[in-house]
């Protein structure tokens, strides 16, 4: 790994590594664990699976992505942002499918990071991102509704998209149980109030202990983790999948979606721990890890697993400050799983559902929707609202597919926009402060000048239809100052440009390419084929070249005069 620049964080930091530190990452593993226990039950259960499989998932991927990552801070279990697309997978493919889904994702995220491509993240655009993460925080927030209500559905109905959930929960309102909504709304306001009261404890674990006493107590006739599923304490086995090419083929498209995720998720939560901590962050062995870590949890019965941006900021803020404290909160996690899992049988659904309320208000950042809603130029809120919108109605699939489309295609629209082609003179009276304006340069009746501004690609080729001359017109100058770069769209439509001055003999001058496109038109041939010496630096270089040109024209015309008089 090394030798390809992936160098885990943690050997960096065992230099110099002491016992006084090593005592703040115990502390604040702990405590991290602690934070992590009710919420990775209920992300399990958000995401379709039981809740042993969520704390697999936070001890599995959480020790390897913490032994072999490029954050110093970093904490990976299972996160919101799964859950929906991973209930998807197991509704329609079982356990079987989700395995192989998360293991390709895995091993995508690794080829992601072997071959740099962690950089790369960055041109998702952020409305997509914006978009989909709160179309998943409100499909969340409606998954949630039946257990905080406590509704009862009949035999057979078990809906698992986001709108045939909002169907169910409307078709059955009239078995609303008090209790249950009774429970939910003390134990939401527990998560709202508390941290007013302590940041030391979690909310969380305060509601979850408060839900059970309300219910054990009271007797009330709310339903619990333990009536829904069957709780093992068993530690987490290696078992594999059963393959098949079809499942294969059929879980890939799942796959990269876990993966695209997982990248953005866990280098997003790096960049803001960088912020916290000062420090920086390896994001290519950060995704290698991020894939060692998806293979191992769905090896062992986890689900997907990235970094989860508020344990990273919990553990921050406790002290920790290298990877062991990530791994200490995977092992804190495990003697829970052996001594402690039983007990989760007495958590009320109600419970669960108010912290997934939480989970979901946390991700949905509505504050920053409502910013880009009022400063962002239209084609970017399109593609907000799209992925958004499409995000619930049909799933984080299509959501990002579209997105990413629509977001290419506007802002190719809007670089086409940026591009002109100009003659000399419909240039206007501002041109005339330009040291370099073909204003200020005499230019013969038979030559015409345009200038083109902006990249050069397939979306603007056809602005070279503005480029016109007649019968008078001897030499043709094209000035590319301001073309940054062309494409293979735009080197054909300048070859055909070429061709249609040569059947008319318009001899061609090109003033000031750019290192890329001059790099193009060379390797193409291109700038063999109309001259070198037709390639000038300048306006005053092009202008120079325009004389000797028609010096050696006239002088051609005055040897054929002489030959006809002889």
């Amino acid at each position: 790994m090394k030798t390809l620049g992936l160098r885990p964080k943690l050997f960096d930091c065992i230099k110099g590594y002491n016992g006084q530190q090593l005592t703040k990452d115990v502390i604040s593993g702990i405590i991290v664990a602690i934070i992590a226990l009710p919420l990775s039950i209920a992300l399990a259960l958000a995401s379709g699976v039981g809740p042993e499989e969520g704390i697999y998932t936070a001890i599995i991927a959480g020790f390897l992505i913490s032994l072999f990552g490029g954050s110093r801070v970093q904490i990976a279990g299972p996160t919101a942002a799964f859950a929906t697309i991973v209930a998807g997978i197991v509704a329609t493919d079982g356990m079987d499918g989700l395995m192989v889904a998360t293991i390709l994702a895995g091993i995508l995220l690794i080829l992601m990071g072997v071959f740099k491509i962690g950089t790369l993240i960055k041109y998702i655009p952020f409305t997509i991102t914006t978009g989909f993460t709160a179309g998943i925080a409100v499909t969340i927030l409606i998954g949630q509704i039946k257990d905080f209500l406590g509704l009862t559905y009949p035999e057979g109905v078990r809906p698992v998209e986001t709108m045939e959930k909002v169907e169910a929960v409307i078709h059955n309102i009239g078995t609303l149980n008090l209790a249950a909504l009774a429970v939910g709304v003390v134990c939401l306001a527990i998560l709202i109030i508390w941290p007013y009261i302590s940041e030391k404890i979690p909310g969380s674990l305060i509601a979850v202990i408060v839900g059970i006493a309300i219910v054990k107590v009271l007797h009330l006739p709310v339903k619990t983790i333990g009536d829904l599923y069957t709780i093992s304490n068993a530690l987490p086995s290696l078992h594999f999948p059963h393959l098949s090419l079809g499942l294969i083929q059929g879980e890939f498209s799942n796959a990269f979606t876990i993966a695209i995720l997982a990248a953005i998720e866990s280098l997003l939560s790096c960049v803001v721990a960088d912020s916290m901590i000062n420090s920086q962050h390896n994001s290519n062995m950060e995704l290698v890890a991020q894939g060692i870590g998806n293979v191992g949890s769905a090896l062992f019965g986890g689900i997907p697993a990235t970094g989860a941006i508020a344990r990273t900021a919990a553990n921050i803020k406790n002290g920790g400050r290298s990877p062991i404290a990530g791994m200490v909160h995977a092992v804190v996690l495990l003697l829970v799983l052996v001594l402690l899992m039983p007990y989760a049988a007495l958590i009320p659904m109600p419970t669960i559902a108010a912290i997934l309320f939480q989970v979901a208000y946390n991700m949905s950042g509505w504050r920053t929707c409502v910013t880009l809603l009022k400063r962002a130029p239209k084609s970017d809120l399109i593609v907000l609202i799209a992925t958004f919108a499409l995000t619930i109605i049909f799933d984080l699939v299509v959501a990002i597919e579209f997105g990413m489309i629509a977001a290419c295609v506007l802002f190719m629209r809007r670089m086409a926009e940026e591009s002109k082609v100009q003659g000399w003179e419909d240039f206007g009276e501002d041109m005339l402060n330009d040291p370099d304006s073909i204003e200020l340069r005499k230019v013969p009746d038979c030559v015409r000048v345009y200038e083109i501004s902006g990249p050069m690609f397939f979306g603007a080729t056809s602005l070279l239809s503005n480029i016109r001359f007649d019968h008078k017109t001897r030499i043709l100058i094209i000035r590319m100052r301001s073309v940054p770069a062309v494409d293979a769209s735009a080197m054909k439509s300048l070859e055909d440009l070429y061709d249609k001055c040569e059947k008319q003999n318009v001899e061609i001058i090109f003033s000031h390419v750019n290192e890329q496109p001059a790099d193009m038109f060379l390797r193409g041939g291109f700038m063999e084929r109309v001259g070198f010496d037709n390639f000038c630096s300048n306006i005053d270089a092009a202008l120079t070249r325009v004389k000797q040109i028609l010096d050696i024209e006239t002088l051609e015309d005055d040897i054929e005069v002489y030959g006809e008089d002889e």
